[in-house]
Order: structure tokens, then C-alpha cells, then sequence
């Protein structure tokens, strides 16, 4: 009597027995089959660290005399002591507005033009309030006074005894008689140093705050704004003399004004002037930085950062001179005042060289990473008018380049926006090339700099994530392609690429791009012998081409894609050739060594055509392309697997792809039985890799009775079936595809019988 397991045994069906419920349908067997396709995948071309620090490296395109100086000096002679800020360079247009000359002198309506008459009665302007006696100022340049004034609540600092009278339009200033038009522009350049003596009596601010109550420094901040009363109006008076009256008695604004140059001053004189003195007769480096720390710090306190600073040119003048200590750690500390004053023009660029040059080394990158330089350079970026600081912007972008090298600098740079800044930037280029036609003076050089930094940048994941935000990955190749003739740019664009697709969001990003295949075929044309950029757009094609099917069509149907791989393939092989020849049969190679050049390129060409092989509208125009076919069969035999490993399993990949098709016109299956002979040599080698794609070419090609008399007749099939205990799994499979061919025909099955190979199938499949 049977147990139960016995009889549940006895209910399965054999193993060799197919199952009703487990049939594959046509399409599941078609889309097992095309599993057989794979993709290859290659090393990222090799970049070599470069010795020093450049703007250009040894592989740059431009030429010393076509670029600028990484090496200068930099002195205090460098700077402009009397900096100012730039003009802006834009042409104003005439005011609509033209004043005519009055009638009379005397009239009210001459207000505009006519200089300020005093009050007579000296004892009203001895009730003159401070806010009126600044408004004077306001007035003697062309300002109407009001007509009523209220009790002074403040008194005024006042810094001359100038005396100013007004006679018509004569002016008197130190004893000195001017006309009007000189005695204003006098006025202009000494506004707080203003007295004046009106019908023969001399009446000073000195004098105008006699008996007024002195405040605490801290409340001067408005005077008594409360009972201030508006000037009587007249029905006579036009709008633009009540707009002057409106602008005349804002006594608030001008208080306040005044409040903050007051407060100015005294911190001036209390905090930064002591400084000052110190850093002058220190001599000791190391206390001469620790002034300067103090003195940004009290500065940023004092609110005097910035460019409208009116002690900024005696301050700016002192920090130049110290520039001729020599001292890196100094020049750093001096540097980050001196861009925080907002400097422009020429002094704005010797500070950028100045850093530059000492970033040069990296043995003060600790120094830059400590003092912050970094979050003024990129505020220099982001602030400052690119045009106008075109050649200041190159070498702020070159300390950023290589301090962006430096891993410990990577956090920093992300966290204060470099990438967006950079791609703002890059943007900004792009659109001024796209509306002038043509690109601006210097902006390669800079757009070296910029890419230059972005492709350290990419190693990091937030960057990359950064990036496909904003979409900047179509603007970079905008600048490829408005900048093609520039191989830096190009080269350093390539390589950032070479790095992005070799992430699946960013390979589908750009894949995404339909303009970027024509951009890539074009960088092949332009500069075909050119290896460091081919071999990193081929490597880029090759990731955009991998696992999109998409791709591989986008990239098939742009015009003249097929002839330019073709002549790519062509050149390089005869170029990889002549390299082999420099080597004797009697030389060893260096084991583990780096593909030369050339081949190099075939690697990455050969992963680029077996990737477009995969699409069934490709794959089978590429197998009856003669010339390609005939490159892919000549390298594989004149290639050996120990020299050249990568290069050789690449090619039988593209191969093993291409024999899939069974097309009439097929190059493949016309040579199948060269094809055959040349695999010989992988088979019997003892890199198991190029095994497995020997055996995945014979699995294709044992369909044909030809191929199945070559197996059996070189014996083939018993290093198949010798295969079927190899630990390898896809081996294994493989070589069960090829002995299942055999049994095809009838009299193979026989010499699998007696070989054991029969046996071993049923062992492996049960």
C-alpha cells in the first residue's frame, strides 16, 4: 500500500513532459530570446590630475599668448586709492522738463532759480530749529524754504565757521566772493560746514542754537516732529513749486539723515580709528590679523560695510598699503574687508588676482576654509554686473575652481548655493550670446572656469539633485553649441556629462533632450582625432543609449549618425594600430594597465554600437552594414583578450547582438563560419567573461546547419557539454542553448548521446 507522499509523487507528471498551464506563448518565447541582447558597460574615460593650479590646464587649446596669466604680481600700486563706483555706461535721456529764465529775480515765482534771501530779524533765527538750519543747506541748492519754522529741540554739530551772503546772486564763503553757481557747487562738497551772514549781521549755527536745550546724543533722532505746521498756500502757486515745498519741509527724512552721519562719526572716531592706528604701527603678523578680524568685526557692527560708506576711501587706502607685507593669512583677512566694502572696477579685480594667487597652493586652503573667502567670492558673483567685471569674475571663478577640487570645501559650496549661482551665471552668458549674435569678449575664458568647477561639483549627489531641478542640463549644452569652436568649454561640458549619466535620472534628463544627439554628432565631427572630448561624447552616447530604447532611435534617425560612428570607428582603429606597433612581441605590457588612447575610443564605440543594435529598426541595418561589420571582425582578430580585454569582449557583445537578426542581406550570417573560427580563441582562453560571450555567439549562430557541422567537427560540443559544471550560471545556460540546437538534427543527437552530452541535459534541467 502506498503512503501518502508515494501517491502524491505518483500524480506528477515527468519532468520532460511539458505542462498545459506552464506554455510560454510566441511573444513570452520572442521576449526570452531578446533577453539574449545585453547591453555592455565600459569605465568612465580617465581624467588626470593636474600638477598645479592654472586658469588653463597643459591640455588646453589656447595658446599662452591667447589667454590670461595665471602667474602676476600684486602691490599697493595696483589699487586706485580714490575708488568710486563705476558709471554705468547708460546714455540718460534729456529731461522733459526745462526751466525757463524768470522775468524778474524778485518775483515769488522765481524760486527754482533764484538763490535763498535770510531773515531779516536776527531774533527769528535765533528760534531757527536745527532741522531748519540743515534745511538751509538744502535750500542754497536750489530748495524753497518755508516760510514758518518752529523752536529748535536739538542742537547741531558744526564743523567750520564758512560765512555765506546773499546779495542777489553773490555769495561770500571764507571772506572769498563767488557767484551763485560756484558758491553751490562749493556747497555741495561741504554740506555740513554752512553759515550765514545776511544784510551785514553774521549769524552762525553757533549762534542759532544759543539757549537751546542740549539732548543725549542717543534721542537725536527727529526733532519735534508733532508741531511742525505746513507753509500757507497760495492760489497762485503752481504744482512744481508745491512739490518743492512738499520736498523742502521733509525736516523727518532729513533729521534722520543727518542722525545717522552723526552716529557715523562718532563710531568712526571711537571704534575704527583706534584700529586703524594699531594696524599702522603693528608690526607683528600675527597681531596685524587679529586687527584686521577686529576691525571687520566692527565694522559689520557699525553698519559701514558696503559702498556708500563716506570714510570708505581712508579706510580702503590703508588696507592697500598693508597688501605689501607679503602675508598670505593677511592678504586674506585684507582681501575680505576690501570686498565687503564693495570695491569696484580695477580694485575690484586686483583683489580676485590677489586671492587667485594665493589660492594657487593648496596649502592655504585651510587658510581660505577659515576665514570664509569663499562666501565673498560667490557674494561677488552674485552681486556685481557681470559685463562690467568680466576679467575680476575669471579669477574669482579660478579660486573657486580650485578650491571646488578640495572635497572638504564640497558641504560649503553646496549649502551657499555655488550651483545655482554658477548655473545663473551660465544662464545670464548664454542670453547675452543669443540677443549680441556673437560671444563677448573673455566669456570662454570665464564659462573654462565655470565648467571647470561644476564638473568637481557633480560628484555630489545634492548638486546633482540641484541640477535637474533647475533644468540645467539643456543650458549647458546651449553653451556647447554656442561655443563649439571652443574645445575647453566643450571638453569640460563633456565631462561633467560623462559623470550625470552615469546616474539613471540624469542619463534620462538628458536622453530626454532631443537636441543633444545632433550636439554630440556634431563635437564628433568637428573634432575627430581629438581623444580626451570623443572619447567622452561616445562614453556619454553609450549611457544615454543603455537601457533607453528611445535613445537608441532618437540617435539612429539624426541625419548622418551611422557614417559619423562609422568614420569615428575607422580613424581610430588605424590610429590604435600604429600605437600597437611600438610595442615588440618580445615586450611585456604592464599588468592591469590603462587602455591607450585609441583604444579607448573603440571601447567605448564598440558599447555604443552594441547598445544600438538592441533596437529591432537598427540592429539589423547595422548587421548588413559591410563596413562596420568588417571593423568589428578585424579588431576581433587582430585583438587579443589578454592584452586587450575590455576592447574584445565589447566587440563579441556587439556581435553576439547583431547575429540575433536573421535578415537576408546580413553580413553576420554571410561570414558566420570566419566568425566561428575567430571565436576559437575566446573559448580556450581563461577569462571567463570573453567565454561567455563566445558561447552566447554560438548559441545564435548553431541555428544554422553550417555552424552545427563546425561544432561537431572542431568539438565544440564537448567543451559545451564540459560547460554544464561550470558554477557560472549564465555560461551554463548559454552552453544548454547551443546543445539544444544540436539536437535539431538527427545525427547530432547520436554524438551527444555518446558523449555524455544527453545525460548531463536531462541531469541539469531535472
Amino acid at each position: 500500500m502506498l503512503s501518502p507522499n508515494d501517491k502524491k509523487l505518483e500524480k506528477l507528471d515527468p519532468f520532460y513532459l511539458p505542462s498545459l498551464s506552464k506554455q510560454k506563448t510566441s511573444a513570452e518565447i520572442v521576449s526570452e530570446a531578446r533577453n539574449a541582447l545585453r547591453t555592455v558597460r565600459t569605465q568612465r574615460p580617465f581624467t588626470p590630475r593636474e600638477d598645479q593650479r592654472k586658469l588653463f590646464g597643459p591640455a588646453s587649446s589656447r595658446t599662452p599668448e591667447n589667454r590670461p596669466p595665471s602667474s602676476f604680481s600684486v602691490h599697493a600700486s595696483s589699487f586706485e586709492f580714490s575708488d568710486s563706483r563705476p558709471i554705468s555706461g547708460t546714455r540718460l535721456s534729456p529731461l522733459e522738463f526745462k526751466p525757463k529764465a524768470p522775468a524778474s529775480p524778485d518775483t515769488v515765482e522765481d524760486f527754482c532759480l533764484s538763490f535763498p534771501k535770510p531773515p531779516v530779524d536776527p531774533a527769528k533765527i535765533r528760534r531757527i530749529s536745527s532741522a531748519r538750519a540743515r534745511l538751509f543747506r538744502v535750500a542754497s541748492q536750489g530748495a524753497l524754504l518755508p516760510a514758518r519754522t518752529l523752536l529748535p529741540t536739538q542742537p547741531t554739530r558744526v564743523e567750520s565757521e564758512e560765512t555765506v551772503t546773499t546779495r542777489d546772486s553773490v555769495v561770500k564763503i571764507n571772506g572769498i566772493y563767488l557767484t551763485e553757481s560756484k558758491a553751490i557747487g562749493h556747497l555741495k562738497r561741504h554740506p555740513l560746514q554752512l553759515t550765514y551772514d545776511g544784510d551785514f549781521s553774521k549769524i552762525t549755527e553757533q549762534e542759532m542754537f544759543k539757549g537751546a536745550t542740549s539732548v543725549p546724543f542717543h534721542l537725536r533722532s527727529g526733532g519735534d516732529q508733532g508741531k511742525r505746521r505746513p507753509r500757507a498756500s497760495s492760489s497762485s502757486r503752481s504744482p512744481d513749486q508745491s512739490r518743492l515745498d512738499i520736498r523742502a519741509g521733509s525736516k523727518a527724512d532729513l533729521q534722520e539723515k543727518n542722525t545717522e552721519i552723526e552716529v557715523d562719526e562718532v563710531f568712526w572716531n571711537t571704534r575704527i580709528v583706534p584700529i586703524l592706528h594699531d594696524l599702522e604701527k603693528e608690526e607683528n603678523i600675527e597681531m596685524v590679523c587679529a586687527t584686521c578680524t577686529q576691525l571687520h568685526h566692527a565694522l559689520e557692527e557699525g553698519n559701514m560695510l558696503g559702498n556708500k560708506f563716506k570714510r570708505r576711501s581712508v579706510l580702503l587706502k590703508t588696507l592697500y598699503k598693508l597688501v605689501d607685507v607679503g602675508s598670505d593669512l593677511l592678504s586674506l583677512k585684507l582681501a575680505k574687508i576690501i570686498l565687503a566694502l564693495k570695491v569696484s572696477g580695477k580694485n575690484l579685480l586686483n583683489v580676485c588676482k590677489l586671492i587667485f594667487k594665493i589660492s594657487r597652493s593648496e596649502k592655504n586652503d585651510s587658510l581660505i576654509r577659515n576665514d570664509s573667502i569663499l562666501e565673498s567670492l560667490l557674494e561677488v558673483l552674485r552681486s556685481e554686473d557681470l559685463q562690467a567685471n568680466t576679467e575680476a569674475f575669471l579669477y574669482c571663478m579660478g579660486t573657486i575652481k580650485f578650491i571646488s577640487g578640495n572635497p572638504e570645501f564640497l558641504h560649503e559650496m553646496m549649502g551657499k548655493g555655488a550651483v545655482e549661482i554658477l548655473m545663473s551665471l551660465i544662464k545670464q552668458v548664454n542670453e547675452n550670446t543669443k540677443k549680441s549674435g556673437t560671444c563677448l569678449p573673455n566669456s570662454g575664458h570665464l564659462l573654462v572656469q565655470m565648467t571647470a568647477t561644476l564638473r568637481n561639483l557633480v560628484d555630489s549627489p545634492l548638486a546633482r539633485s540641484k541640477l535637474l531641478s533647475i533644468n540645467a542640463l539643456p543650458q549647458l549644452c546651449t553653451v556647447m553649441e554656442q561655443h563649439i569652436g571652443d574645445k575647453d568649454v566643450c571638453t569640460n561640458i563633456a565631462r561633467i556629462f560623462s559623470k550625470l549619466t552615469s546616474y539613471h535620472d540624469c542619463c534620462v534628463a538628458l536622453a530626454s533632450y532631443s537636441r543633444c544627439y545632433a550636439l554630440f554628432l556634431n563635437l564628433i565631427n568637428k573634432y575627430q582625432k581629438k581623444q580626451d572630448l570623443v572619447v567622452r561624447v561616445v562614453f556619454i552616447l553609450g549611457n544615454l543609449t543603455a537601457k533607453n530604447n528611445q535613445a537608441r532611435e532618437q540617435f539612429s534617425k539624426e541625419k548622418g549618425s551611422i557614417p559619423t560612428l562609422l568614420s569615428l570607428f575607422h580613424t581610430f582603429y588605424k590610429l590604435d594600430l600604429h600605437s600597437g606597433k611600438r610595442w615588440g612581441e618580445g615586450d611585456e605590457r604592464p599588468e592591469a594597465r590603462r587602455p591607450a588612447q585609441a583604444e579607448d575610443v573603440l571601447i567605448k564605440l564598440t558599447r555604443v554600437l552594441a547598445n544600438l543594435a538592441i533596437h529591432p529598426g537598427v540592429g539589423p541595418a547595422i548587421a548588413a552594414h559591410s563596413h562596420i561589420v568588417g571593423l568589428l571582425l578585424a579588431t576581433l582578430e587582430s585583438k587579443s583578450i589578454d592584452d586587450c580585454e575590455e576592447l574584445v569582449i565589447n566587440t563579441t557583445a556587439t556581435i553576439n547582438n547583431l547575429s540575433y537578426y536573421k535578415v537576408k542581406n546580413s553580413i553576420i550570417q554571410d561570414r558566420k563560419l570566419y566568425i566561428a573560427e575567430l571565436l576559437l580563441k575566446l573559448l580556450v582562453s581563461n577569462n571567463m567573461d570573453g567565454i561567455l560571450e563566445a558561447v552566447r555567439v554560438f548559441g545564435n549562430l548553431s541555428q544554422d546547419h553550417d555552424i552545427c557541422d563546425f561544432i561537431v567537427q572542431k568539438n565544440v560540443h564537448k567543451f559545451m557539454i564540459a560547460l554544464l559544471d561550470a558554477k557560472h550560471q549564465d555560461i551554463c545556460f548559454s552552453a544548454c542553448g547551443v546543445l539544444l540546437n544540436l539536437t535539431v538534427d538527427r545525427d547530432k543527437r547520436l554524438i551527444l548521446k555518446e558523449g555524455g552530452g544527453i545525460k548531463n541535459l536531462t541531469f541539469h534541467s531535472g
